[in-house]
């Protein structure tokens, strides 16, 4: 597909230098990875400009100073006795976890996707990154092998544009977002890449105003 500068601009909602420099990254990742019809575009513009922030952020943020939002959003690690419910004492254990980002992310991120415990690090070292915050050991390994990167032994080779870029189409068509954006389910491709579907109204509104930019 076809995208011209000014277009993405809009699309995206981005200020003119960043979106000259991701237009070439942005256009080459698309087209290599099939996000050749405007319904998938706008919904990839949506979803990667949620999760890195308007183009902004290419590492995820794992700052949190609300212990109950520690528990909720990463109940995986917090669900201590897997009631599916943040409890107060869980809540409580959480806040040892609070404005720590490297310690958040190895204990949320423990034994899960390929990672080890949470005394490996392996949750910090596989934590987001790209414009769709590729997340945990298998996925940087399967996203390594189709892009030809070795990211096990250097993740941070996702922090460099064209491959943000990269990573981001990939995990999009491996998941089956083209189809889904091709059907109009928004909320289950947005599930694909965020499974608690968190920051769904934000998603909804940047894919409207990516609509609006691609129809004109």
């Amino acid at each position: 597909m076809i995208l011209f500068l000014p277009q993405f601009q809009r699309a995206a909602g981005l200020d003119a230098v960043t979106a000259q420099r991701w237009f070439q990254p942005f256009q080459a990742a698309i087209n290599e990875f099939d996000i050749s019809n405007t319904d998938r575009l706008a919904a990839f513009i949506a979803q990667t400009g949620h999760e890195s922030q308007g183009f902004s952020r290419l590492t995820e943020n794992l700052y949190y100073s609300d212990a109950e939002r520690v528990a909720r959003i990463f109940r995986s690690g917090f669900d201590i006795n897997k009631n599916g419910v943040s409890d107060p004492a869980e809540i409580e254990f959480a806040r040892a976890y609070t404005r720590n980002p490297e310690k958040l992310a190895n204990r949320a991120y423990a034994n899960r996707g390929g990672n080890g415990a949470e005394a490996t690090g392996d949750g910090w070292k596989f934590r987001g990154r790209g414009l769709i915050q590729i997340t945990l050991r298998d996925n940087y390994s399967k996203c390594g092998h189709a892009l030809g990167l070795d990211l096990l032994k250097n993740p941070d080779l996702l922090l460099d544009f064209t491959n943000a870029a990269r990573s981001a189409a990939w995990y999009f068509m491996a998941n089956g977002c083209n189809q889904l954006a091709d059907k109009g389910d928004f909320l289950t491709l947005t599930k694909r890449i965020n499974s608690s579907a968190e920051g769904l109204a934000d998603r909804q509104a940047r894919l409207a105003k990516a609509k609006v930019a691609l129809a004109a």
